[in-house]
């Protein structure tokens, strides 16, 4: 079982992400489900959403406690909130920021950790502004691109089915973030 947690803030797009995400594996024969956890319903405020895939029905209706990877769609909650707890040894944290994956050498553990600004790539492609831009299919992009945990056709058509407004941007942002991950994908802190 593949287990995946997002950590965001209310407007970033982690819910609708691993939507896309689950449905990615789902058109690849898979199982999957998603589902978020939240406080209060507003924008700004911290946002959990989950991914677990497996080859048969996953039966588990809880949070995902040991994820092997993990999304963090802004720096800064590296700093608020322990997006490190339960990771599996080996596992990857990708961090939504321009610095390099050795700027969070303070958070400690047996894992991976990849940057790369999906703010700018969401910028580039007409996907919001500099202080609000969207997220959630670059941030996508980058995990697949660094992990190749199924073929980006699958997002792309689950981008298509979950993002119904400036769906061709979005596909276009998410290429560019896979594109980058390709490329960059020694960009990490072992």
């Amino acid at each position: 079982m593949i287990e995946i947690r997002f950590h965001g803030r209310g407007g970033q797009g982690a819910v609708i992400a691993s939507w896309i995400l689950s449905y990615g594996f789902f058109l690849e024969g898979k199982h999957a489900q998603a589902f978020p956890t939240f406080g209060a319903e507003r924008r700004g405020a911290p946002v959990e959403a989950f991914v677990r895939v497996d080859d048969s029905f996953p039966n588990l209706r809880c949070k995902v406690v040991n994820p092997y990877y993990v999304i963090v769609m802004g720096e800064k909650l590296v700093h608020t909130i322990n997006v490190a707890a339960g990771i599996q040894r080996g596992g990857l944290i990708l961090i939504n920021s321009a610095k390099d994956p050795q700027a969070f050498d303070f958070l400690k553990g047996d894992f991976q950790i990849k940057t790369m600004d999906v703010n700018a790539v969401a910028v580039r492609n007409g996907l919001g502004s500099k202080t609000s831009p969207f997220i959630n299919t670059p941030i996508l992009g980058a995990l697949i691109g660094f992990t190749e945990l199924i073929g980006p056709e699958s997002i792309i058509e689950g981008i298509r089915k979950f993002i119904l407004t400036r769906t061709e941007k979005n596909i276009a942002a998410f290429k560019e973030a896979y594109l980058l991950a390709k490329s960059e994908g020694n960009r990490s802190r072992v």
